[in-house]
């Protein structure tokens, strides 16, 4: 056995103090098997270490919420005796890396976590940050980035056979050197058939199920715990090889194997591959796991103890069956052509311990390595904060030019090239798909269909991260709201620099503390979801961005879809022209597009009556009285008209804003709480807002083939939807081109 030192510790990113608590659990110094074990499941992916103090105050209990943080996805009740599965992941540094790779084993890994509780998983969102492909650096590796992350989940998910049927896609610079790759995946099951990753039973067989061993992945989880630098380039060999139709047998065999009874408890193997799936069994059942690696099926000959527990080698399971049942596994995995094989039992002494030919290698008490690693209440001062707060001096010259130029800018133009590469309608559930305000699915079984939608922006939170995650709970729950989705759950992916440093330590509390009061009011519990740390090169940690999930119930029905569908239609503009200044004005799309500054406050959230201004716009769907509805989000009230016209029929709009504001903010300012509705009752939805107590002023009327937008009689826009949507239509294309 080789001693272990100061040296090879720090390459595994253990701490002294870390290096002593593990001298502490042992009883002695650990075998370097041991040693790589404690590095990946104390990583920071893993242990959430630096997080887990402040997790704690986000809500997680609801009334139909069936399972909460924990597992490998949270659960909730849609009734019918049906449930959902679903939650978030990020595969953010495989991404950079190797974009391709990267990218597709997110995606695989998050169906993994869905069908591990028994769910057959029926939708993937996905959530993208790149920085900015006109770049004059980088702007080449950008691109590379953004097309294999974007080929990447088209192949896992095609292949897989489930629909990519909705994301987000933004660009800025604090992205150059690390992309976002956040993937969100949904299943559906019998509520009472939930299936936990515990091992339960002294006696009973420990199963593994699938692809073979190999030496891809090795230390990913550690990667993704670390800042990247010059040398990370020689991490590729980090990145695990997916192969999406080797997961859609074992997803197929592993539900048929769930039904005959004989399964106790299943895990799957991604971040730290064997070492996670056994002690974290282990520990959640109270149990200990023993398992011989000379009966892993491996790919490589010559593979180390070390390197069959830490590989992340993809499109693997652990399973616990029942004592004496095993063979009724085995011929469910052999009829789909898989490996099942016996390579361990469950234990009553709570160890994790691996044998090699016998001979033991690692031998640690489960529950301290899985559920006791550090705690770390780091130090934080001011969250780190680059733009300035005062106005700088700016009067537009065009507002047709300023509006020509957000429809054709990064993150407002249409993302059609992206979605078009995913199969979104595999599976026959989808009702509303891509470039909607949310997806929808319905669940053939029921008469209840699912809506979700994924949201956050870094560039908000960057000028003050609690007021920017409550904006993106607020325009998440408000996106299924226009579609007519009462809210329900929500799963999060929080997104951060290196939380070592006292200011980016408190980015993350400040966001986390904002998602909490926003998720706590607007009754979206959060079931699960992921935190990505270490999103730093070079020292340039990216904007601080969590991203948030949330679901929601509706009947099923036809969707109620953002554009306007005919001319005569009464506009209204549900919740009012809201209010801005020029300091919250500094945080639009048009303050970094058309000013190319950025500065101040995101825009101010009034949450009670963000929440009522949704109610009412369910109420109005519910009632079949908007034919159109859009929010108001990135580019403000002018951009939403526009991509209002941008339908098949190309029906534009004539409008009038009575507004005190000044046109610039007027038009583009991104107050929350508006969503752009066309109807043949106006009467009837003006009825409902007053109920509700939100305004409802009509700003005009449907029209053929033009956007004509006045202010006081002064023709601010008036330009052909045609021309307005080939601006949008092809921009991102022509970036890619550049």
């Amino acid at each position: 056995m080789s001693a272990i030192t100061p040296e090879i510790i720090r390459a595994h990113q253990l701490s002294e103090e870390e290096y002593r608590k593990i001298l502490e659990i042992l009883g002695r110094e650990p075998t370097y098997t041991e040693l790589g074990i404690f590095s990946v499941m104390w990583s920071e992916h893993c242990s959430y270490k630096s997080s887990r103090l402040h997790l704690r105050r986000l809500p997680t209990r609801g009334l139909r919420v069936l399972q909460g943080p924990g597992e490998n996805a949270g659960v909730v009740d849609i009734g019918g005796g049906y449930a959902i599965a679903f939650k978030i992941e990020s595969h953010n540094h495989p991404s950079f890396i190797e974009p391709f790779q990267g990218a597709a084993t997110g995606v695989g890994g998050i169906l993994r976590d869905i069908f591990t509780m028994g769910a057959r998983p029926v939708a993937v969102l996905d959530s993208l940050r790149f920085g900015p492909l006109d770049d004059p650096e980088v702007g080449a590796r950008n691109r590379r980035i953004l097309e294999g992350v974007v080929a990447g989940i088209a192949h896992y998910g095609n292949c897989f056979g489930v629909p990519t049927i909705g994301g987000e896609c933004v660009f800025e610079p604090s992205y150059n050197g690390n992309p976002l790759v956040n993937v969100f995946a949904l299943g559906v099951f019998k509520k009472d058939e939930i299936f936990l990753a515990r091992a339960h039973g002294v006696g009973n067989p420990v199963i593994y199920v699938g692809s073979k061993t190999g030496k891809d992945g090795i230390h990913g989880a550690s990667m993704a715990s670390a800042e990247f630098t010059e040398e990370s380039k020689q991490k590729r060999p980090n990145v695990q090889v997916g192969d999406p139709f080797m997961e859609k047998l074992l997803l197929e065999a592993c539900l048929e194997a769930m039904k005959t009874g004989a399964i106790v408890g299943i895990q799957d193997m991604g971040a730290a591959g064997l070492t996670c799936s056994t002690c974290e069994m282990g520990s959640r059942g109270g149990t200990g796991i023993e398992i011989e690696l000379e009966r892993v099926p491996q790919r490589e000959t010559g593979m180390t103890p070390y390197e069959i527990m830490l590989s992340e080698s993809q499109e693997r399971m652990l399973l616990v069956a029942e004592k004496g049942r095993e063979e009724e596994v085995f011929r469910v995995f052999r009829k789909w052509g898989l490996d099942a094989v016996t390579i361990g039992r469950v234990t009553d002494d709570g160890m994790m311990r691996v044998k090699n030919h016998g001979e033991v290698v690692a031998e640690i008490p489960a529950r301290p390595l899985a559920d006791e690693a550090p705690l770390y209440d780091r130090p934080r001062s001011r969250p780190l904060r680059r733009a300035p707060m005062d106005p700088p001096e700016f009067v537009s010259v065009s507002f047709e030019n300023d509006l020509d130029k957000l429809l054709a800018s990064a993150d407002i133009c249409s993302k059609r090239w992206i979605w078009e590469q995913y199969d979104y309608m595999v599976r026959t559930n989808t009702i509303q798909g891509p470039g909607g305000d949310a997806a929808v699915i319905r669940i053939k079984e029921t008469d209840v269909s699912v809506a979700m939608a994924l949201d956050g922006n870094g560039r908000y939170c960057s000028l003050d991260p609690r007021e920017g995650a409550r904006l993106a709970v607020a325009e998440c729950c408000r996106n299924l709201s226009t579609v007519g989705a009462q809210p329900v759950a929500a799963t999060n992916c929080l997104n951060f620099g290196n939380p070592e440093r006292p200011e980016i330590m408190a980015q993350l509390v400040e966001a986390i503390e904002g998602m909490g009061e926003a998720c706590r009011f607007f009754e979206t519990p959060i079931t699960g979801g992921n935190v990505s740390l270490y999103n730093e090169t070079l020292g340039e940690a990216i904007d601080p961005t969590p991203v948030i999930g949330v679901v929601g119930l509706l009947p099923t029905g036809p969707p109620l879809t953002i554009d306007f569908k005919v001319p005569g239609r009464a506009v209204i503009l549900l919740g009012g022209f809201g209010v801005c200044d020029p300091v919250r004005f500094g945080s639009t799309q048009y303050a970094k597009v058309v000013v190319g500054k950025v500065w101040g406050l995101p825009p101010a959230l009034n949450m009670d009556y963000e929440k009522r201004v949704q109610a009412a716009m369910r109420e109005i769907a519910a009632a079949g009285l908007a034919e159109s509805a859009h929010d108001v989000s990135d580019g403000g009230l002018a951009v939403a008209l526009a991509e209002a016209c941008f339908g098949p029929t190309a029906t534009g709009a004539e409008v009038e804003l009575e507004s005190d504001l000044r046109p610039e903010f007027l038009l583009f300012h991104e107050g929350p709480s508006r969503i752009v509705l066309s109807t043949a009752a106006p009467e009837r939805v003006a009825e409902i807002a007053a109920r509700h107590a939100v305004e409802a002023v009509r700003i005009g009327a449907t029209m053929k083939g033009r956007l004509v937008i006045r202010s006081r009689g002064e023709v601010l826009v008036d330009r052909p939807v045609r021309q307005l949507r080939d601006l949008w239509e092809g921009a991102l294309e022509r970036m890619l081109r550049s």
